[in-house]
């Protein structure tokens, strides 16, 4: 297929083998649909793998399961994202997905009744196409960024890692939600550290603690993540783009926890001046390294389809639960807030997963008529 780049035919294609995608694999496999799901990474899992050392979930182990099986080890515990990441790969493995590697799709378009899916030189056509991926993809930094000065360490908080790739001097976190807070707290026992960027709120309670873990959490997790914050409730519709476009509130961390290890907040960061970065109240911050915890925005601009508010792919595709009413055949699972606040967590897309392939089998049945 690659020497001719003919394209091959399948019926369901699945693209992102993370946990969107083997949730909507495993209710597939379960009504004996044949599909195949594409992976980017050389691994399965490594989304997370690749993310800084000492993350954890905020969630307790046996809130992350996906259809059918249970997240492994002590249940109370809050999982690494290297636990995360095998999990994800012993799922896939436990009920035998058709996960194909490597294969990092550049452009999906439409050609008569069917999807044409690129992946470099590898081509297919389908019948259905689901996009499982989470809504922000390409990380986001200002453009005020390039005037920073070139001895200045900066990267995103998605290459962040571990503390040892920054140099010696202060640091400037960039955002001051739950990424930029955890990150501060792992790099200012080593460097001066400052965290930049409006208060997000924070949950009032600590979820380690035995109250927070079995009783606090819970409630949150199955009462208002997974049912009252739905699109089928006031409360979820109003609070549903307020979310979109600022995030949640800090949930490990606490205000009280950076300023106890020294971090000090500052306003958010206004741009550069001689080369440093400029702070809200016109203070010049003397730092050697910026760690840009400034999200992501959606990246979508591969899918070549007139299916989103504006041209270029940047907003949220239009779907009801999923399911784009003008492109049959199209699908989304994993995107923040798809239908619940527990959409993007790996206890709630499970059910987002089976409603969408509930849709895609009555088309299968009903020979791809239905819309």
């Amino acid at each position: 297929m690659n020497m001719t780049n003919k394209a091959e035919r399948i019926e369901t294609i699945v693209i992102g083998g993370g946990q969107a995608g083997l949730a909507v694999g495993y209710h597939l496999a379960r009504r004996g649909l044949p599909f195949r799901i594409l992976e980017a990474n050389e691994r399965i899992g490594d989304s997370w793998r690749n993310r800084w050392d000492s993350l954890r979930l905020f969630t307790p182990a046996r809130f992350n399961k996906l259809p059918g099986m249970a997240f492994p080890g002590p249940q109370g515990a809050f999982p690494t994202k290297d636990e995360t990441a095998d999990y994800l790969e012993a799922y896939a493995a436990r009920f035998d997905l058709p996960v194909e590697l490597g294969a990092r799709v550049d452009r999906l378009s439409r050609d008569g009744e069917r999807f044409t899916v690129s992946a470099g030189d590898r081509r297919y056509e389908a019948d259905n196409v689901v996009v499982a991926m989470a809504t922000f993809q390409v990380p986001s930094v200002p453009r005020f960024a390039s005037q920073l000065d070139r001895d200045v360490v900066q990267m995103h908080s998605s290459a962040y890692c571990n503390p040892s790739q920054l140099q010696d001097g202060g640091v400037l976190i960039v955002g001051a939600g739950n990424s930029g807070a955890e990150i501060g707290l792992d790099v200012v026992g080593r460097h001066q550290t400052w965290v930049s960027g409006r208060g997000v709120g924070h949950v009032p309670f600590r979820i380690e603690t035995p109250l927070g873990r079995n009783l606090l959490v819970p409630f949150v997790l199955r009462f208002l993540y997974h049912r009252v914050m739905t699109i089928d409730t006031p409360m979820g519709r109003r609070m549903r783009p307020k979310v979109l476009s600022h995030g949640g509130p800090l949930v490990r961390v606490k205000p009280g926890d950076l300023s106890d290890a020294g971090v000090e907040r500052v306003p958010r960061t206004a741009g550069v001046r001689e080369g440093l970065p400029v702070v809200g109240d016109g203070r010049l911050l003397d730092v050697a390294n910026v760690i840009w915890a400034t999200g992501y925005r959606p990246g979508f601009s591969w899918i070549d389809l007139p299916i989103f508010a504006d041209e270029n792919g940047s907003m949220e595709p239009k779907h009801v639960r999923g399911i784009v009413p003008d492109m049959p055949g199209l699908y989304f699972v994993g995107l923040f807030f798809l239908y619940a606040m527990s959409s993007g967590l790996l206890g709630g897309v499970g059910r987002d997963a089976e409603y969408v392939v509930r849709h895609l089998a009555s088309r299968v049945d009903n020979g791809s008529k239905a819309s």
